[in-house]
């Protein structure tokens, strides 16, 4: 059982990375960096300046903005000047309205936004905003490494915050608070496993939050409508009425409206509602249906979203690998254990995820991303049906060693350093596009 300390530590961790938001994660932090800087400012912004990595660029490009029926960053930059509140955090437009929106329209078309990629930069996770009035006062704020995490705020020159990223935990030798809270596999499924109930139970809100964005997205047409597709006769003659069905539909259902702009918050994870909603949905129908106790599923949504967690830590919060593979192999964990899997089985669990859907390409935010996420939460189930016959894939095979947590390094170097040149020609590609 690990000590209080310990526990302490990683229940302030999860705290801190699995948080409601409302819309996509990566046009949210942008709003949010707007707010900051309009608020700094004093007043409404004239012009504004924002300089964004590639990977938030990608990720802002096709994803509706909730509450505008609009798709792209101009009108979240505009809505975070007019009504973005900080204090929100990722919520930050929670309180737009029409009216407000016919403003954020106007001042997008009044041509008072410019958008840049910033060169020079290692992070992938990077947004500059520089906001300035007619008088010739400017505010900037940066936000960095974290979808949440200022580092730098400045009014006319004078620094307000300045706080130069640490090196990742990769390039240094690890502090005592660092190894307190490293986490292993082992250390997940003996946290999620062990810890007191009454000191957990605080991710029954992903439960709430995300099983009422996906009861709320069938009753609507959002995105590809996927999930609907799925639950009506059509799906039901083609994949059945079981609870890999069911499953599948719950899931991408509450992906298709977060991923139109639904103004639906969801509990997101590592900074992504999409994998929020890929830890928590698949364990809560399979759970419900295979009439696990409240206390299993609320051990298996810890071990499914601090699975996810652990793997992010060497992954980083954007990368060119879907997140969808993260946050599903978090699934498969949860999954396994509910069908009675100890950690032997939950290990075969995450090996098989990786044996099939390492290198799965991220291509953006947008609403086509359900279709990624029920292709994810697919392999979850069929790689926790295998491990819980203690059916695995092997060293002899492609990414796969006999410690597990040595897949998972394999598994996030590829998609942290081996696809860059991959995430940096799918921006081109994006970006080059000719539109119709």
């Amino acid at each position: 059982m690990i000590n209080q300390k310990k526990r302490k530590r990683i229940i302030e961790l999860m705290k801190r990375e699995v948080v409601p938001a409302i819309g996509c994660t990566e046009p949210m932090a942008v709003s949010l960096c707007v707010a900051k800087a309009t608020e700094t400012l004093g007043c409404t912004p004239t012009h504004i300046e924002a300089y964004l990595s590639a990977n938030i660029l990608k990720n802002a490009m096709g994803v509706g903005i909730p509450g505008t029926r609009m798709v792209g960053l101009p009108i979240a930059i505009a809505l975070g000047a007019l009504v973005g509140k900080s204090e929100y955090g990722l919520e930050v437009l929670r309180d737009v309205t029409d009216s407000e929106v016919a403003q954020g329209k106007q001042y997008v078309e009044e041509q008072r936004i410019c958008i840049h990629l910033k060169d020079g930069i290692d992070e992938k996770l990077y947004i500059e905003v520089i906001a300035t009035d007619d008088a010739g006062h400017s505010a900037t704020a940066i936000i960095a490494r974290d979808h949440t995490h200022f580092i730098r705020i400045e009014k006319d020159g004078e620094v307000l915050l300045n706080q130069p990223l640490k090196k990742h935990q990769t390039e240094e030798a690890p502090t005592k608070d660092d190894e307190e809270c490293e986490l292993t596999l082992r250390r997940v499924f003996d946290f999620a496993t062990t810890t007191p109930l009454e000191e957990i139970e605080f991710i029954k809100e992903a439960r709430r939050l995300n099983e009422n964005a996906s009861r709320e997205a069938l009753k609507g047409n959002y995105g590809h409508s996927l999930g609907k597709t799925l639950s009506r006769p059509l799906g039901k003659g083609i994949m059945g009425d079981s609870i890999f069905s069911h499953i599948l539909s719950a899931t991408s259902s509450a992906c298709d409206a977060r991923m139109a702009g639904a103004s639906i918050p969801v509990m997101s994870n590592s900074g992504s509602g999409n994998q929020g909603i890929s830890c928590t949905m698949p364990v809560v129908v399979f759970a419900e249906e295979n009439h696990n106790t409240d206390e299993e599923l609320t051990r298996a949504l810890i071990l499914s979203h601090l699975t996810a967690i652990y793997i992010k830590q060497s992954l980083g919060k954007l990368s060119a690998l879907c997140g969808c593979v993260v946050a599903s192999t978090g699934s498969a964990c949860g999954i396994t254990y509910l069908m009675g899997g100890g950690y032997k089985q939950v290990a075969y669990s995450v090996k098989n995820m990786i044996a099939n859907l390492a290198g799965m390409v991220c291509d953006g935010a947008k609403p086509a991303c359900a279709l990624k996420v029920t292709s994810g939460v697919s392999t979850a189930v069929l790689s926790a049906m295998l491990a819980i016959q203690n059916r695995h894939a092997t060293n002899a095979e492609g990414l796969i060693e006999d410690d597990v947590d040595h897949c998972i390094r394999n598994l996030t170097r590829i998609g942290a350093s081996g696809m860059n040149e991959t995430d940096r020609m799918v921006l081109d590609i994006m970006t080059h596009k000719s539109c119709k």
